[in-house]
């Protein structure tokens, strides 16, 4: 991982983005972390955009506590009450 501090990354972004293939670039602000470049394999728009949606985190993070507060149903079980059991 290549960590940059924002003051010294100096050069265009195209520069940048063409080495996250090997390994991911952080960029820093007063040594914290503010942004990553990452290669991005067998992504689309969509996958990309979700997962930077704070109110779709939210719902996915509801949802995982409430699966381990209340449980759920296995995928089988889920077919059965569907009618979907073959």
């Amino acid at each position: 991982m290549i960590t940059l501090e924002l003051s010294q990354a100096t050069a265009p972004l195209a520069e940048y983005a063409r080495n996250v293939s090997q390994e991911p670039t952080v960029l820093t602000e007063c040594g914290e972390p503010v942004a990553a470049l990452v290669f991005i394999d067998n992504a689309d728009w969509e996958t990309i955009r979700l997962s930077t949606d704070p109110q779709f985190l939210a719902i996915i993070e509801k949802s995982t506590a409430r699966l381990e507060a209340e449980g759920g149903l296995s995928s089988q079980e889920m077919r059965h009450e569907l009618g979907l059991d073959s």
